[in-house]
């Protein structure tokens, strides 16, 4: 299995802060709505072309996200690729010698989990959904 270390390789918050919130669905103008007043889709633009985002902030969006502050800060796509590619290629070698090395059996049904996160990123959707409606009935 073959490594690249790349120490000095920075992780752009901002990016990671983007991804998160379109992979929840989530529109700038909600994410604003749930920072405050001082918040608008302009401003949470402004803020996910910064490399780095100031901690307090970072954390009030991870938690409004659902996802730990650690995801945002050091979350690296090619790193995630690295890996599952590494995983995918080491089990094809291992199963071409020795069929029983790779016994793979979840504690858990895949298909569960993802019913799940789908589950709960509709709930997160229809809340926000009710939070844009009691702001607009309050216009």
């Amino acid at each position: 299995m073959t490594h690249i270390n790349t120490p000095n390789k920075r992780i752009h918050q901002r990016r990671n802060i983007k991804r998160f919130r379109e992979m929840l669905g989530i529109k700038q103008e909600a994410l604003a709505f749930e920072l405050g007043d001082n918040w608008n889709q302009k401003k949470i633009s402004l803020l996910e072309q910064t490399e780095t985002v100031e901690k307090q902030v970072l954390e009030q969006v991870a938690k409004i996200l659902n996802v730990p502050t650690q995801a945002i800060e050091s979350f690296d796509v090619e790193q995630a690729i690295n890996v599952i590619s590494n995983t995918i290629n080491n089990n094809d070698n291992a199963t071409m010698t020795n069929p029983a090395v790779f016994n793979y059996q979840p504690s858990f049904n895949p298909l569960d989990k993802m019913v799940e996160l789908y589950e709960r990123m509709l709930q997160q959707q229809q809340e926000m959904i009710e939070k844009l409606e009691r702001l607009i009935g309050k216009k």
